[in-house]
């Protein structure tokens, strides 16, 4: 049984969810908490570390130990990305090009040893190895996607939530109508399912004066934890999402 689970619209909203709590999330531990950028990243890297050793640990895909797992990925990936910037000054396209980098180096190394890169086929710890990080680059990639067009490039939170729904659109356009490699087309939504995530995050946490509605970091997130938590819940009922067996 894969350790993933099934691509369907319940995997796609939580992921996006998810995405959105990660920045608000490392938005207000930071700020609003007065803990700190350096505290906060080591806190939440803790708490990743542990959840992904239950995930480890865990013989088929659980639910909430996944989406778990996933939302702290998010909270760090944002967090490793914000610390590049802030702390050692390092800019957004450099940032950018390089998380580029490391995730095509993750999965050339990954389909070099596994000889695919189909989360359908997540059944052994190499594999959910190569999985896990891959996802951590794709987190730090599209934070400094995101803020690169988002702020460096001046096209505020809503104007790049579009840009990146357009994007997304266009793959899926790409997968159903012109029979896109269906490998290529999630890894690709996934990537860009982060940056349209901490846009929609952000417009909706930023103060009016910022381009955003002014739910602040506590009102959104606490909005979409309490979606993730039902949609979870309800997936851990109805088995919707849970994998088949796999012949990869």
């Amino acid at each position: 049984m894969s350790k993933v689970p099934e691509v369907t619209i319940f995997f796609w909203i939580i992921k996006i969810m998810a995405t959105t709590v990660g920045e608000t999330a490392a938005d207000y531990l930071n700020f609003h908490l007065h803990i700190g950028l350096t505290n906060t990243t080591l806190i939440m890297s803790a708490l990743l570390v542990i959840s992904l050793i239950v995930q480890f640990k865990a013989k088929k895909y659980i639910p909430a130990v996944y989406w778990i797992a996933v939302v702290l990925i998010s909270v760090v990936g944002t967090l490793v990305t914000d610390n590049l910037t802030d702390h050692f000054g390092v800019p957004l396209i450099a940032s950018t090009i390089v998380f580029t980098f490391l995730l095509a180096i993750t999965f050339a190394t990954w389909y070099v040893n596994e000889r695919t890169l189909s989360i359908h086929s997540i059944f052994t710890i190499k594999r959910e190895s190569y999985y896990w990080l891959a996802i951590l680059f794709t987190f730090a990639l599209g934070t400094a996607a995101g803020d690169l067009i988002s702020e460096d490039l001046g096209f505020g939170y809503l104007i790049s939530g579009i840009i990146f729904a357009v994007l997304i659109a266009l793959v899926t356009i790409g997968y159903y109508v012109f029979k896109m490699n269906a490998v290529l087309a999630f890894w690709i939504a996934y990537i860009l399912t982060r940056p349209l995530g901490a846009s929609i995050g952000d417009f909706m946490s930023q103060s009016p004066k910022h381009g955003g509605l002014g739910l602040g970091t506590t009102g959104t997130s606490v909005i979409f934890l309490v979606i993730i938590l039902a949609l979870v819940v309800y997936l851990s009922i109805t088995k919707r999402d849970t994998s088949k067996m796999i012949s990869e």
